[in-house]
């Protein structure tokens, strides 16, 4: 296995690749530097043509293929940005494309991908089983697999995007980049070329906590595989991380921290809000990790937040940034029991027009076999302020003898 990565190969690479890229700006947020007490810059690869920066990584391996592996085509197992890259690319040069995705890969991702020219396969519960059948189709049919993140190639193209961020005018003073990661590719290309230019600059990783391979691989000391469970960050959901990344990560990363799924649907919510960006759950990982304090050691530094794509499910986006505007304690959902006769649920709402709180649903219960006989169970929806206005709410109900109230349960619920 080779892992001679170098800054002088990144370079190569970008010379290569950066003709047929989307430059991609970094912007500076006054907003979300305050919230996160730091200043707070986001290097945007969600700008790139298919949204995301897997076109530097795709478009270096493509151009690194000999005229006969360019005949016989190519194909990959991909949850989404990869493919499109490599489909979008492919197509200009004229390759023939087959990409293997999970089943239940997001359908903006699946649509562009054909978009680009490529024929989709759906196949396999996981990342995993759909890259077992990319390799039974690379021996049936002698095409050439481009891997997401386990290839130098596909590593240095990442690795461009370093290049162009220490570049930039902006970035000159920075003291630290956080990346996001999955199969460890990205960060690998970028630490390489960071830690070879500018070896201050710390590069941090982060991880969804329910699928953190990289993290938990450094702490064993040699890769782990997980088993699947839901993420919300489905661009980085991978198992197993590369040994070579692995490698690499463990010699030139200073850390690599976790954040969770209702920290990440905060973000994108933020994002879209503040700066009206709309991200991914895997671009969304890195803004989270600031806004919640895992990185306490860059408070008062100049960071960088890699957004690493743009591509969300437009059918899920509503209920990520419920999710957000939830864990934000701006939406909370409230249980109570009144009883049966008339003008009861009227004087109930009144307490909470009462303490400036936005109804936005109310679910009368009337046949609930949860309430006794005689009472109505009542679910409402109010939209607050943040968690003191919500702790504020549920005070009142209780001096009103609507409570006592339990503790708060995960949508912010009282019963």
């Amino acid at each position: 296995m080779s892992t001679d990565l170098t800054k002088e190969g990144i370079k190569q690479a970008h010379a290569l690749v950066s003709p047929n890229l989307s430059p991609t700006p970094l912007i500076y947020s006054h907003t979300l530097s305050d919230m996160c007490h730091c200043e707070t810059l986001f290097k945007l690869e969600n700008l790139q043509m298919t949204g995301s920066f897997k076109e530097r990584g795709a478009l270096n391996k493509l151009e690194s293929l000999t005229p006969d592996e360019k005949r016989r085509g190519v194909i990959a197992a991909s949850a989404g940005n990869h493919a499109q890259a490599i489909a979008y690319h492919a197509r200009r040069m004229g390759i023939s494309v087959k990409i293997v995705m999970p089943r239940h890969s997001p359908l903006v991702k699946v649509r562009s991908t054909e978009h680009w020219g490529a024929e989709v396969i759906l196949e396999g519960e996981t990342f995993e089983e759909a890259y077992q059948l990319s390799q039974a189709i690379v021996r049936e049919e002698n095409r050439v697999y481009l891997h997401p993140f386990d290839d130098n190639k596909v590593i240095e193209g990442q690795g461009t995007l370093a290049v162009d961020l220490l570049e930039d005018p902006i970035a000159q003073d920075i003291d630290a980049i956080l990346v996001p990661v999955g199969g460890g590719g990205l960060i690998s290309g970028i630490a390489t070329y960071v830690k070879a230019v500018k070896p201050s600059v710390q590069i941090i990783g982060v991880e969804e906590s329910s699928c953190d391979a990289m993290h938990q691989s450094l702490q064993s000391g040699k890769v782990v595989n997980l088993t699947p469970s839901p993420v919300i960050a489905d661009g980085i959901a991978i198992r197993t991380v590369a040994p070579r990344n692995l490698a690499t990560v463990n010699r030139l990363v200073d850390d690599i921290v976790c954040v969770t799924s209702e920290e990440i649907a905060n973000a994108i919510m933020l994002m879209l809000e503040i700066e009206k960006l709309v991200i991914e759950g895997a671009a969304a990982v890195t803004l989270a990790a600031l806004l919640n304090n895992r990185v306490p050691q860059l408070r008062g530094k100049k960071v960088v937040s890699i957004i690493s794509g743009g591509n969300i499910d437009v059918n899920l986006l509503s209920k990520i940034i419920n999710r957000g505007l939830t864990f934000d304690g701006r939406i909370a959902k409230l249980d109570s029991v009144i009883t049966d006769r008339p003008g009861e649920l009227e004087q109930l709402l009144g307490i909470f027009r009462e303490a400036g709180a936005n109804i936005l649903e109310v679910h009368h219960h009337r046949f609930s076999a949860s309430a006794p006989i005689g009472q109505i169970g009542v679910s409402i929806t109010i939209e607050t302020r943040d968690q003191a206005h919500i702790d504020e709410i549920t005070t009142l109900l209780e001096k009103r003898g609507y409570g006592p109230a339990s503790e708060r349960q995960g949508a912010d619920t009282i019963k």
